[in-house]
């Protein structure tokens, strides 16, 4: 891995001490529970040492190079603009795509408006906006001390209880000091036909602790956008994210829900990440994985009522030096519930992907439909990847499949490419597009399917 960053530069930090724990409660405007619930998690976090290989899910992740003490929350806004995002721009303006995507992939999509936005540049909030519209309809979407305090009855029972804040250090510390964070609630049965974009940024050397709270009502729907940017490249102060997301589908509603990972390479990544569905409900989650210097996330999905479903779509693509991680965890809970996991990974240089899925039956979930799959293709021989899927089933009247495969590009693919004029990059781009159009195929939103399509096209150089 590339050597250890310096000091980011800040010229006022709140470390992650008490010091620091008592000056974010300070700021904060939210009910005496949510400082309570800081307070337990650091109280934890003083308890915990960094993970370390001893754990499976950590056992491929080198934190040797990683300095806790090095980063703090900043006290003032940064005093840069935030950086523009790619499903944001997808949204407002319908750009065409990179011509190498197959047409299907790459048609341009009218223009959408999005129903709200909010933004945060170094865990500071800087855009907090809803359609007046929606808000009447008892919609609330925004900074997560106003809207707690709004629907404390209704929010309080899932405000960290979705994931596990004592997990491990990096779960703790996030639950301690998380900043900036958004909520969006979906009131039963209102359905929000415009997507809801979030933007978490920090500019070199930041640091991102914010934290995402997602609660659909019984028979509701609603379209999610989030994703990430900034941070600096390898060999500068870089940056640190370290976040979680909470999704409640409730009986019969319906998420999409985005996550666009496109930090810049030299920011450490780690988050959690937990979904629940309930009766009747249906997620369909989409994973970009694209920057970072090194990422470390937990996604899970819970089924905890009968007939729920989920389907995870996962697109994956590194260079360089980079080390993403991705735990996954299928968990029914409940009869006659399906889960459909695909990831799809693409890898150049000397960077690294490792997947780790799992799919968990208990006893009472009879009549089970579980599959996961993850592809990968290496464009260079220093790349690698790692993929352990996994089968835990307790109950007898199940269908679980799960499948891994590993590969580099066809040859005889590029040669016939470049037979017909196109040149070696080309035939590369081609060739890379045609690996991921079975997971494009699979997201519904025609802007975000552009968008990452764009996005992984732009990255592709030859094959080595």
């Amino acid at each position: 891995m590339p050597p250890a960053t310096a000091t980011p530069p800040s010229p006022v930090q709140m470390r992650f001490d008490r010091a620091g724990l008592d000056a974010v409660v300070a700021e904060r405007v939210a009910g005496g529970w949510v400082a309570d619930r800081r307070r337990e998690a650091f109280a934890a976090l003083e308890s915990l040492p960094l993970p370390d290989r001893r754990s499976e899910n950590w056992m491929r992740t080198d934190l040797r190079l990683f300095k806790p003490a090095v980063w703090g929350l900043a006290a003032k806004p940064a005093g840069e603009p935030i950086p523009e995002g790619l499903l944001a721009a997808a949204m407002a303006a319908g750009e065409p795509a990179v011509e190498c995507f197959p047409e299907e992939a790459c048609r341009t999509p009218a223009a959408k408006p999005l129903a709200g936005r909010f933004a945060s540049l170094d865990g500071h909030v800087i855009q907090d906006e809803l359609s007046p519209a929606l808000a009447a309809r008892g919609v609330r979407f925004g900074s997560a001390e106003a809207v707690l305090a709004d629907l404390e009855p209704e929010l309080k029972p899932h405000w960290f209880s979705v994931i596990d804040a004592r997990s491990d250090w990096f779960a703790a510390l996030h639950a301690a000091f998380h900043r900036a964070s958004a909520v969006l609630y979906v009131p039963a049965g209102v359905k929000v036909a415009e997507p809801l974009h979030v933007m978490s940024a920090i500019s070199a050397g930041g640091v991102d602790t914010s934290h995402m709270l997602v609660v659909l009502g019984e028979g509701a729907e609603a379209t999610l956008l989030t994703e990430t940017a900034g941070g600096g490249p390898v060999g500068t102060p870089g940056g640190f994210h370290c976040g979680g997301t909470e999704i409640v589908v409730g009986r019969r509603a319906f998420l999409r829900m985005v996550n666009l990972q496109n930090w810049n390479t030299g920011v450490w990544h780690f988050a959690r990440q937990k979904a629940v569905v309930h009766a009747g409900g249906r997620l369909q989650w989409t994973l970009g994985a694209l920057g970072s210097r090194l990422s470390q996330v937990a996604q899970d999905v819970a089924l905890v009522g009968r007939e729920a479903e989920a389907q995870v779509n996962g697109v994956m693509f590194t260079e360089g030096r980079q080390h993403l991680v991705y735990n996954t965890l299928q968990h029914h809970e409940a009869p006659a519930c399906r889960s459909d996991l695909l990831y799809k990974g693409a890898l150049q240089d000397r960077s690294r992907l490792v997947w780790r899925g799992m799919i968990k039956v208990d006893k009472a979930a009879q009549k089970t439909d579980g599959y996961q799959r993850n592809d990968n293709l290496m464009l260079s021989n220093e790349s690698r990847a790692d993929s352990i899927p996994g089968l835990e089933i307790e109950a007898d009247d199940v269908r679980c499949t799960h499948g891994a495969t590993s590969g580099r590009v066809d040859a005889e693919q590029v040669f016939y490419a470049q037979a017909r004029g196109l040149s070696a990059d080309e035939a590369a781009r081609l060739v890379v597009a045609g690996f991921f159009q079975q997971v494009f195929d699979r997201i519904t939103i025609p802007e975000v399917r552009e968008a990452l399509a764009r996005a992984v096209c732009s990255r592709i150089r030859r094959i080595t």
